[in-house]
C-alpha cells in the first residue's frame, strides 16, 4: 500500500519511475499433505521492490533549460554526497550563472565539469546529442550515462538516484530541448490497485479478528464445561 501510495503521490513528478512489489510463493505440507489430494499451506513473502524503467510521456514546456532524454540514459548531477543521477531535466541558472537542478545541485558535463553561463550568453541551445551552446559558442555536452543493472539504483530524494556501480556514457544519446519527461505512472491503474489492496487488507484484518474471537469463545466454553 505504501508503494502504490508513493506512486500516486508522484504521478506529476517529472522523470518519476513507478515501483512494484515482488513476491515469492511458498508451499508447506500440512497434515495429510503426503496424499495426492492432501491439503497444503501456501503463503507469500515480499522480497524486493522493482522499478518500472519504461519512459514517461514527453511534455512540452518551451523553457530552453528544460531537457528530456528519449531512450536510455540519465543526467549526472553533482551533490554533497557524490554524483547522483536523474531523468528529471528541469534545470535552471543560479545566481552565479551555473546550471543547476531545482534543488541547486550542479548539472555536469561529459567531462565532469559544471556549466557556467556568462552574463552575455544568450540564445541557450541544447543539441540532440546534449551539446549546450549559446550565442558565444559551445559550453560543453551534457553527461548522459547508463548502467549495467539500472535496478540497482536507489532513490536518494528529489528525483535523484544513487548507485555504487560505475557509470557508462551513452554512445548516442538523444536529448530534446524545451521538453520534460513526465512520470510513467498511470493514475487510473494506480488508483484501482490502491482500492484493491485496501479492500484485501480490510478483508484479511476482519478474518483475523473473527478468528481471534472464535478462539476466545472456544477457550471460554471449554473453561465453563470444566
Amino acid at each position: 500500500m505504501d508503494v502504490v501510495a508513493n506512486n500516486i503521490a508522484n504521478m506529476n513528478t517529472s522523470g518519476f519511475k513507478g515501483e512494484r512489489m515482488m513476491f515469492v510463493e511458498h508451499l508447506v505440507k500440512s497434515k495429510g499433505g503426503e496424499r495426492i489430494l492432501g491439503d497444503k499451506v501456501s503463503y507469500t513473502r515480499d522480497i524486493s521492490t522493482m522499478r518500472d524503467l519504461s519512459e514517461g510521456p514527453l511534455e512540452q514546456t518551451g523553457n530552453p533549460l528544460d531537457v528530456a532524454i528519449t531512450g536510455d540514459g540519465y543526467f549526472m548531477i553533482q551533490t554533497d554526497t557524490g554524483n547522483h543521477y536523474t531523468r528529471n531535466g528541469r534545470f535552471q541558472l543560479d545566481e552565479g550563472g551555473q546550471m543547476v537542478t531545482q534543488a541547486g545541485d550542479p548539472v555536469l558535463s561529459d567531462g565532469g565539469q559544471p556549466f557556467f553561463f556568462a552574463p552575455g550568453d544568450t540564445n541557450i541551445s541544447v543539441g540532440r546529442d546534449g551539446t549546450v551552446s549559446t550565442s558565444n559558442g559551445d559550453l560543453g555536452r551534457l553527461a548522459v550515462v547508463t548502467f549495467e543493472n539500472q535496478h540497482q539504483m536507489r532513490p536518494s530524494g528529489g528525483g535523484l538516484f544513487a548507485i555504487e556501480a560505475e557509470a557508462k556514457p551513452v554512445e548516442k544519446p538523444t536529448v530534446v530541448q524545451g521538453m520534460l519527461e513526465g512520470s510513467n505512472i498511470q493514475p487510473v491503474v494506480e488508483m484501482s490497485r490502491l482500492i484493491h489492496v485496501q479492500r484485501t487488507y480490510e478483508s484479511v484484518r476482519n478474518f483475523l479478528e473473527k478468528e481471534d474471537e472464535r478462539q476466545l469463545r472456544m477457550v471460554r466454553d471449554l473453561a465453563a464445561t470444566n
